[in-house]
C-alpha cells in the first residue's frame, strides 16, 4: 500500500492502541494511511526505518516529518497544529 496522506498510522489491526488512533482521525474527519506493520512487510519495513534499533515500535504516528511513539492525544493535537494539519483556532477535540 502506498501511503497518500501526511498522516501515517504504523500499528496492528490486533493492538487496541492503534485501533484506538485509527479512530480518533476517524472521528475527527482528519484523513490519515492505516499501515498494518504485522501483515504488510512493506510497512513493517518502513517502520524499521524510523528507528535506528530497527524495531517494530508501534503505534507510531507520523505527522509529516514528526514521529511520535504511542502519543498521549494532547501531543498529537499540538502536533497536527505545529505541522499545519488543522488550524490554530480548530478544536480537534
Amino acid at each position: 500500500m502506498e501511503p497518500k496522506h501526511d498522516i501515517k498510522i504504523y500499528g496492528s489491526e490486533n493492538c487496541h492502541k492503534s485501533i484506538f488512533y485509527k479512530e480518533y482521525f476517524k472521528g475527527r474527519n482528519i484523513p490519515c494511511d492505516f499501515l498494518d506493520v504485522l501483515r504488510d512487510e512493506a510497512c513493517a519495513e518502513a517502520l524499521r526505518g524510523l528507528y535506528s534499533n530497527r524495531k517494530l515500535n508501534f503505534p507510531t504516528i507520523t505527522i509529516k516529518d514528526k514521529k511520535l511513539r504511542n502519543p498521549k492525544v494532547e501531543d498529537i493535537e499540538k502536533w497536527l497544529r505545529n505541522k499545519g494539519v488543522v488550524g490554530a483556532s480548530d478544536t480537534v477535540l
